[in-house]
């Protein structure tokens, strides 16, 4: 069992460079089509251009989706979207879709290509008919159990890299195909265009009883009976590296430079903590527990990798949003004076105690001194979502670090 690839998303180039600096082994990415995540910034030709640049100058991999499950109107443009990504030099390509899978091996037989969990992956021979076809990677579908993971690793071919997901939202359509989005507002899920109906708020009526709805108390927030809880296999990564996981992917295109940073590098740090000494990764259970409860989160759920969820680890409870922490901004540059230019990206005011996130795993609470703008004049606070700022604290920042406050709400 070799080291496993730590697989971060990134939604744009700005949280692309933050998943690098954080600890990413590999970086997947969408463009502005193709892809399950339409409503996620996703990249331009030059971001992606940028991006991957940036990538594979820091040693790091990019992976890029194009998973729709495709019409014969997409075809077309599908085709001169492989086209380009030939030319940007991406590792991998992630498809779901036999068709598109086809056109991707036609077009770009020199890169990679991914099968998305999207396409439904739950037995070995399926992983072993897609090795036929050429794919370099299978990505295993939620639904699986560590047990049946460590079943298809045993039953195909050692060569064939396999691909489960690690943290993060988890869906109750099998795989992700939902009809929900499509069926309420016409918009389609298997064609990046799902507008998360599993997380609205509903009621209960009974087919006799028009109108009178029945009460499902969750909390003073309402009921959210669809609405699973996330993936979090932090406490389990030995048993991960067992089953013959060759990368662990974390979920989440359209998460903010704060949760991608938080979870990038408290995985990071567990799976380096674990490979150096199971005693030195028992020893920082605590640091690795409380830094994913920093981001914003749903209450946390091992999923189906321990068994199918029954009545005492059933998934959709209590799952509204948990936030402890708020994003400030990260650090660009540290001017002569030793402050920290950022553009902040929520208000904050001198004289607060915040925290400085380092990529190496530190945390450091400091206080916040002064603020000053672009233009010299010095404030109190900063209202202004991307205003640039000087903050000088009464620790040091270095560059690449980000500045975060906890949460009122947390």
């Amino acid at each position: 069992m070799g080291k496993p690839e730590l697989l971060i998303p990134a939604g744009s180039l700005e949280v692309l460079k933050t998943a690098v600096a954080f600890g990413a082994d590999a970086v997947y990415i969408g463009g502005e089509a193709f892809g399950l995540r339409a409503k996620a910034k996703n990249f331009e030709k030059d971001e992606m251009e940028e991006g991957i640049r940036f990538a594979h100058a820091h040693g790091v991999k990019v992976h890029v989706t194009a998973n729709i499950l495709a019409h014969n109107g997409d075809l077309p443009g599908a085709e001169e979207y492989f086209k380009e990504l030939k030319a940007l030099k991406p590792d991998a390509l992630i498809v779901a879709d036999p068709g598109m899978f086809l056109m991707a091996k036609r077009i770009c037989p020199e890169i990679d290509i991914h099968i998305s969990t999207q396409a439904n992956n739950t037995n070995y021979e399926t992983f072993k008919f897609w090795y036929g076809q050429g794919a370099k990677r299978v990505v295993s579908a939620r639904e699986l159990s560590l047990e049946e993971i460590r079943e298809i690793r045993e039953n195909v071919p050692q060569d064939m890299e396999i691909e489960s997901f690690i943290h993060g939202a988890m869906c109750i359509s099998y795989s992700g195909r939902c009809l929900l989005s499509s069926y309420l507002t016409g918009r389609d899920a298997n064609q990046g265009a799902c507008t998360h109906p599993c997380r609205w708020k509903y009621a209960v009526m009974e087919e006799s009883r028009p109108g009178e709805y029945f009460p499902v108390v969750e909390n003073d927030r309402g009921t959210y009976i669809f609405n699973s809880k996330d993936l979090c296999m932090i406490e389990h990564i030995p048993e991960m590296i067992e089953a013959g996981i060759d990368s662990f992917k974390i979920e989440g295109r359209m998460k903010t430079v704060l949760y991608v940073a938080t979870v990038a590098r408290a995985y990071r740090k567990a799976i380096d903590d674990y490979l150096e000494s199971e005693e030195k990764y028992r020893a920082n259970m605590g640091w690795y527990r409380a830094e994913v409860a920093k981001c914003t989160h749903r209450h946390f759920t091992t999923g189906f990798y321990f068994g199918k969820p029954n009545e005492e680890t059933q998934i959709y409870d209590a799952s509204t949003y948990v936030n402890e922490y708020t994003y400030l901004g990260t650090v660009e540059e540290v001017d002569g004076k030793g402050r920290a230019r950022i553009s902040q990206r929520n208000k904050f005011c001198v004289g607060d105690r915040i925290e400085i996130m380092k990529p190496d795993g530190r945390n450091m609470e400091t206080k916040v001194l002064s603020l000053t703008t672009e233009n010299g004049e010095e404030v109190e606070s900063a209202p202004h979502p991307k205003q640039i700022l000087f903050v000088e604290m009464d620790k040091g920042a270095d560059k690449g670090d980000i500045l975060r406050v906890q949460s009122s709400e947390g």
